[in-house]
């Protein structure tokens, strides 16, 4: 019985590892790759481009490993990589949105200077003749 025993072992334990190689990929990552898309998008629209280019760039890029690594099935490569892009598209949408408000809060300091300089003008009395 021990040599039945001895010879089941190895076969469970290759089985096993077969089985385990097999099962490794996790499901697809549709959710993660809807994410992705519509940070992208959303970079897009709010003028990333402008404030943070090669963070909007390198999340397509992202998006793009991640569209062919699903085609190949390789899920958790196609997760991974939907992951990295929706949080470039992320650093990408804080940039802009930041670069929008130094640019609002620099007008607004140009405008109180400039209504500063007029007050001052405003406030010079003439000098009697």
């Amino acid at each position: 019985m021990s040599l039945r025993l001895a010879g089941f072992i190895p076969a469970a334990v290759l089985l096993c590892g077969m089985a385990g190689g097999c099962a490794t990929q996790g499901p697809q990552p549709t959710e993660e790759m809807t994410r992705a898309r519509t940070l992208i998008e959303q970079a897009d629209r709010s003028g990333a481009q402008r404030y943070a280019a090669a963070d909007l760039q390198r999340a397509h890029d992202e998006l793009s490993n991640a569209d062919r690594a699903n085609a190949e099935k390789k899920y958790d490569d196609a997760r991974r990589y939907a992951e990295s892009a929706a949080a470039d598209a992320d650093v990408a949408s804080a940039r802009a949105s930041a670069g929008d408000a130094q640019r609002a809060a620099t007008e607004v300091v140009q405008s109180n200077e400039t209504l500063r300089q007029e007050s001052a003008r405003g406030s010079v009395s003439p000098s009697p003749n």
